[in-house]
């Protein structure tokens, strides 16, 4: 009878609680109440540029890093930094020498949604500097970046990002791009 009511106990935990439970040593410090962690993420999308829908390759890699300070900021508790190299030539997904390199930072809000702890969804706006390659010169411009997306947790450390973001490089016109990623955090 106590190995049946133990076995339904433990069974009912690790259904609570999506990923991998791990023992902590007693004098560990618990990382949900640091409230920090840190993200490496890959993403790869397909641009669809306005007007004309024309397909393009977008590839990005960063870094973010979550604050427990941040978490009631309305803005935002995830700060980031990413590189994304996009293909502006003739061959879509194939690289060329007209692209554009974007450095920018950001600010990510990830969110809840109910009845669900392995999908979460967030907002991401990121500022930067693209610069255009392929031309004389190189030309550097701003960018402004606007995301929204859903994250499908895997477990504590590994997830899958699925997101639709709206570009903006001065004197480009505004773009859309779709992506997925993969994330690792620590």
């Amino acid at each position: 009878m106590k190995r049946s009511i133990l076995c339904s106990l433990a069974l009912g935990l690790s259904l609570a609680r999506p990923g991998i439970v791990q023992a902590q040593p007693a004098n560990a410090p618990a990382v949900e109440s640091a409230g920090t962690s840190t993200d490496l993420f890959v993403m790869f999308g397909s641009d669809f540029v306005r007007p004309g829908l024309a397909p393009k390759a977008n590839y990005n890699i960063g870094l973010g890093h979550t604050f427990g300070w941040l978490k009631k900021n309305p803005l935002g508790d995830e700060l980031t930094f990413g590189y994304t190299y996009e293909n502006g030539g003739l061959h879509g997904f194939l690289h060329t020498d007209f692209g554009s390199h974007t450095e920018a930072l950001g600010i990510m809000k990830n969110f809840g949604l109910p009845k669900t702890k392995r999908l979460t969804g967030y907002t991401w706006v990121q500022l930067g500097v693209t610069s255009m390659t392929g031309n004389r010169l190189v030309e550097n411009r701003f960018y402004d970046g606007e995301s929204l997306g859903l994250i499908v947790h895997f477990n504590d450390h590994d997830s899958i990002w699925i997101q639709e973001t709206y570009n903006k490089i001065a004197t480009v016109p505004w773009y859309t791009t779709a992506s997925v990623g993969y994330t690792k955090s620590w």
